[in-house]
This record gives structure tokens, C-alpha cells and sequence, in this order.
């Protein structure tokens, strides 16, 4: 019945757009998350050269910031999908997070040694982050059919990965050339991340579904979670945070792999990339398959081979072919988990609360792997970095069973909307990818 309601909730703007294999707005904002990546990713690959070694700050002071944020990001989600939700205002929120990223890098700029004024421009990039990813989320979801949302997902992740990828590369270019000033990269990162805002605001519709209903003001946090209510949305929300509490993390992935294989401490950085590349490839088949045999079997069968690559890491095999199969099923967990996901709740959520639903089902996932670092890190910690790893492996096997019993089986039915002339909400960017089949 939930899902009957959801259905006649499509935005009417779909009617007119259900012909394209990739609507007009899914582009665009993957255009701005590429940009707004290569921005972020920039300064993210040198933070921590520059807060170790060019202000000085231990390794312990850097990851406890880094990780403070990173955990607040997960709570500022929530507001963020409420907020986008009254009244339809996802553009605007999104576009509110997406600009104070930005204006974070020129933050780091002013804020020179002073710990304060660092701790602060990370906060208003991480805070950014979590405002804005709901939102966009849902503006994705809204602007595609329900049977091809995972497609959707898929593109806008591939270019996602792909400014992932550059970012880096343009960051280590950029201290090459200027003899490691980092003040340069943090200029630059600026710069790249207003065009992001300017391409949001120019080529993004700033509504796409029916403006939300008034009603009588309740509490918050009530309003967050009416979306619980959703028997099938509830059962998505507790699979895919029994399956975060069983993720170790990258960066441990990384590091298990570098003690296993004695990899340079200057390579090192290199790996994240390995595995980024495969997401890239990998991406958008990913979501076309999960389109037509459903998104509840890739979503499992991505963390059944992360649950692989964990075996392998306990396994005997080692040398370049450990490296390259850890990296390639790291790259297929998130191909087909990070959109697949996405695309399996929006449909069973009604167009009034997208965003806030999102926002609840992000938060819980990323709370769980958060909790799974911390615990992963303990074990390793107390046990040793194998045993911590067959717990884990044992954990994720486990969390995989119930997951298999908790998602729910039904899923939106394939629809065929029909081709009708409505009128067009698109802001001028997004009419130009017209050509059917030009991203399939």
C-alpha cells in the first residue's frame, strides 16, 4: 500500500523526461559533484602533508579533528533532509552545503597555524558534506523514472569517482609547480568549488516535485523519523546498518594490505585510487543491472565481495595478485552498494519526505561504520591485526545472513509512464543532453 502511495506521488516532471535514458538534471549534478570533488579532493590529499608537516601538528592531533568531523557529518545529514523537505527546497539546501564547502578551502587559507581557525574550516566542510548529500540524493531520485534509478545513481557516481580521481592529481600537479605551496592548492580548490555552486544554480531545476502539503507543526525529531513508520523503508534502514556495523573500513582494508605486501609508504596514497578506478568502471553497469534483475541482490552480492576481499587479506595468497583482487572487490562493493542503495529506497519513500528519508538511512549506515571502525580498531588494538580481521570476516558473514532476511524482497514495479507534453521545469543546462542513448 506504501508503495502504491509513493508511486502517485512521481513528480509530474518525470511525464515529460521518462523517454531519456538519463534525465537532463542527473547530469548536471553529476557535473557538479565532479567539480565539487576535484575541489575537495584536492584538499583532502594534502592535509595531511600540510597539517604534519607544514604546521606541525602530531598525527594524533591531526586524525582525532578529522575524525571528530567525519562522525558530525553523519548527524548534520538529518537536518539537512528535513530542511529540504519544507517546502521542496532541495536545490537550495543542497546548494547552501555545496557553498560552504567551498568557502572552507579559502578558510584554511586565512586561518594560517591558528588550530581554531583549522578546526573551524573543517567543520564548515564536513557540516557542508552533510547538508548537502541528502538533498542532492533526492533531487536525483525525483528527477528519474523508479526503473531506472539505478542507472541514475550509477552516472552521477561515475563522474562523482571521477573527480575523485582528479582531484589528487591536480592537487600533487599544483605543489609540483609551485614548489609545495599549499596556499596555492587551497586557492585553487576555491575557485573550482564556486564553479560547482555556479553550475548548481545555473543548470539545476530548483523544483521538481509538488509543493509539500502545510500542516500543523510537530516536534523535529518526530518528523525525521515518521518515515520509520514505512514497514519496507524501516527494514532497508536496519539492513544497511547491520551491514555498516560489520564494515571495517578502507583505511584499515589499506593498511592490512600495506603490511601484507611491505608496499613503500610513498605509494601508499596511491592505493584509495586502485579501487576509486574499478568504482568508476564499474558504476554505472552496476546500476543498470541492478535496474533489471532488482537492487536487493547487487546490494548483497557487493558486500558478499567485500566479505571476499577480507578472506583473501586472511588467506595465503600474496604479491600483485592479492593487491589487484583486494582492489577490484573493493571497487565492486561500492559499485554496487553506494547508488544501488539510494536507488532501492526512493521509490518506497513519498516525494514529501525523500530527502529526510535519505538523510535517516545515510545517517544510520554511516553511525554503524563508525561504530565498526572503532571496533575494528580496538581488536586490532588488543588481538592483533589478523584475528581483528577474522572477527570481522565472521561479522560481516553474519550481518550478510541477516540482511538476506531482513531486506524486503518486493520492490517497486518496472512502470512505463507515459509520454505526455508538460511543461518544462529544467533550467537551460539541463536541456542539453536531449539525445536518447547518449549515457546508457
Amino acid at each position: 500500500m506504501y508503495l502504491a502511495t509513493a508511486r502517485q506521488d512521481t513528480p509530474p516532471a518525470l511525464a515529460a523526461g521518462a523517454g531519456r535514458r538519463v534525465s537532463g538534471t542527473v547530469l548536471a549534478l553529476g557535473a557538479v559533484s565532479l567539480v565539487t570533488d576535484i575541489s575537495s579532493e584536492m584538499v583532502t590529499a594534502v592535509l595531511p602533508l600540510y597539517f604534519v608537516l607544514g604546521l606541525g601538528l602530531s598525527p594524533l592531533q591531526f586524525g582525532f579533528l578529522d575524525g571528530m568531523f567525519n562522525g558530525a557529518t553523519a548527524l548534520v545529514r538529518l537536518i539537512g533532509g528535513h530542511a529540504a523537505d519544507r517546502g521542496g527546497r532541495h536545490k537550495r539546501v543542497a546548494g547552501t552545503g555545496y557553498a560552504l564547502s567551498a568557502c572552507s578551502r579559502l578558510a584554511l587559507l586565512l586561518a594560517g597555524g591558528a588550530t581554531a581557525g583549522i578546526a573551524a574550516a573543517l567543520a564548515a566542510d564536513r557540516i557542508g558534506k552533510g547538508i548537502r548529500t541528502a538533498p542532492r540524493d533526492a533531487l536525483i531520485s525525483l528527477s528519474s523514472p523508479p526503473d531506472a534509478l539505478g542507472r541514475a545513481f550509477g552516472v552521477h557516481r561515475a563522474m562523482d569517482t571521477t573527480g575523485a580521481l582528479l582531484g589528487p592529481l591536480a592537487a600533487f600537479a599544483l605543489l609540483w609547480a609551485t614548489a609545495d605551496a599549499y596556499d596555492a592548492v587551497f586557492v585553487v580548490s576555491f575557485c573550482v568549488g564556486l564553479l560547482g555552486v555556479l553550475l548548481l544554480v545555473v543548470c539545476v531545476p530548483g523544483h521538481l516535485g509538488p509543493p509539500s502539503a502545510p500542516s500543523a507543526p510537530t516536534p523535529g525529531s518526530r518528523r525525521v523519523f515518521d518515515v520509520l513508520r514505512n514497514t519496507t523503508f524501516r527494514r532497508i534502514v536496519y539492513a544497511a546498518a547491520l551491514l555498516g556495523a560489520a564494515t571495517i573500513g578502507d583505511a584499515f582494508v589499506y593498511l592490512l594490505l600495506q603490511r601484507r605486501l611491505d608496499v613503500a609508504v610513498s605509494w601508499f596514497p596511491l592505493l584509495p585510487l586502485g579501487a576509486a578506478a574499478v568504482y568508476l568502471l564499474l558504476a554505472l553497469p552496476a546500476g543498470r543491472i541492478a535496474d533489471r534483475v532488482g537492487r536487493r541482490r547487487p546490494f548483497l552480492y557487493g558486500h558478499g565481495a567485500l566479505l571476499i576481499a577480507y578472506l583473501l587479506l586472511l588467506g595465503p595468497i600474496g604479491g600483485p595478485s592479492l593487491l589487484v583482487c583486494v582492489l577490484l572487490l573493493l571497487g565492486v562493493f561500492y559499485a554496487a552498494t553506494d547508488g544501488v542503495l539510494m536507488a532501492l529506497a526512493g521509490p518506497v519513500l513519498p516525494v514529501a519526505r525523500r530527502a529526510s528519508g535519505l538523510a535517516l538511512l545515510q545517517t544510520g549506515q554511516a553511525v554503524a561504520r563508525l561504530i565498526a571502525a572503532a571496533g575494528f580498531g580496538a581488536a586490532w588494538t588488543l588481538w592483533g591485526p589478523r584475528p581483528a580481521l577474522a572477527a570481522a570476516a565472521v561479522a560481516l558473514a553474519a550481518a550478510l545472513a541477516g540482511a538476506w532476511t531482513v531486506l524486503p524482497r518486493t520492490e517497486v514495479p518496472r512502470t512505463e509512464v507515459p509520454r505526455t507534453e508538460a511543461p518544462r521545469t529544467e533550467a537551460p543546462c539541463a536541456e542539453v543532453p536531449r539525445a536518447e542513448g547518449n549515457v546508457s
